[in-house]
């Protein structure tokens, strides 16, 4: 909580010209004696703190003085520099703006995040900063689902995580009509409310069990070079050998649920199941619905 404090000083003082300890100590809720003992402390880190006494007098720092002064190596400064810049991208967190400015740097950003697909409004950023605060402030929140079925349903749910996992955002939370606990794809999250109910529940325990719990498979598919691209873009190198003809052996697991016969199938007539069975099977039970849509 000190050092908090003490950096908390610091911050409070590159916003203002002066402050005066009676100011810092009400702020801090702490005595105006613990104030000028942290006053030492700064002084000591050297600091440029110094006190005016009299009328208009307070507690001030050397003009000009820059955050990278303090004890930040050249290196801790980057780095300190990509957290913030990254984080911003997800938050536009207004204090974290500020902290760069006062290391001074004029660093190149390292990476950029768009919510959005090309040519789209803001509504997803929308989304993810909803459901941002109701994370934060744990508020229950409630939407309309369209699942991999194209079903639609109103959920009602403690959101308790957001989670980027391959090349989609999803929102880990607690289903109170199912009474247990969800992933949901943002994309298809649609009208987003946040009520006025709290909760109280963590996430961190349930989301390991939920990873242990579920139904990973090992497939063998076998996928024709003309899309290349796709099997260096979806798989890792370990996971992929090069057949004599130019074709590729994928090795991977997955989680066996809709979405996963859905993304085989996206691969139209250049893959082949070759393991498990019943994976091939299902395969083929979707493939001849598919074609009695068009008989």
């Amino acid at each position: 909580m000190k050092n908090e404090r003490l950096f908390g000083i610091v911050y409070i003082l590159l916003s203002k010209d002066t402050v005066t300890a009676k100011e810092l100590a009400e702020y801090f809720e702490v005595s105006t004696r613990t104030i000028y003992r942290d006053i030492d402390v700064l002084s000591s880190l050297n600091i440029p703190i110094y006190m005016i006494k009299g009328k208009n007098g307070g507690i001030r720092l050397l003009e000009n003085y820059k955050l990278d002064k303090m004890l930040l190596t050249e290196e801790e400064q980057k780095e300190l520099l990509f957290s913030i810049d990254g984080i911003n991208k997800l938050t536009n967190n207004q204090f974290l703006t500020k902290m760069k400015t006062f290391l001074d740097k004029d660093e190149t950003s390292w990476f950029e995040v768009d919510f959005d697909t090309w040519g789209n409004s803001q509504i997803h950023k929308n989304h993810f900063e909803l459901l941002k605060q109701a994370i934060i402030m744990k508020n229950i929140i409630e939407f309309q689902y369209h699942n991999s079925r194209g079903q639609k349903s109103k959920r009602i749910v403690e959101p308790l995580r957001l989670y980027f996992k391959y090349n989609a955002w999803y929102l880990y939370g607690y289903d109170i009509d199912k009474k247990d606990y969800r992933f949901f794809k943002l994309m298809r999250m649609k009208e987003i409310n946040i009520t006025q109910a709290t909760f109280n529940r963590k996430a961190d325990i349930k989301i390991k069990e939920y990873q242990e719990n579920t139904n990973m498979i090992q497939l063998v598919l076998e996928i024709k070079k003309k899309i290349a691209y796709r099997v260096y873009d979806e798989f890792d190198e370990e996971n992929i050998e090069i057949l004599e003809n130019g074709d590729f052996c994928i090795h991977a697991a997955f989680l066996e649920n809709e979405w996963l016969y859905d993304y085989i199938l996206s691969f139209g007539e250049y893959i082949k199941v070759i393991e498990p069975i019943e994976v091939k099977g299902k395969i083929i039970d979707k493939l001849k619905r598919n074609l009695n849509n068009y008989q």
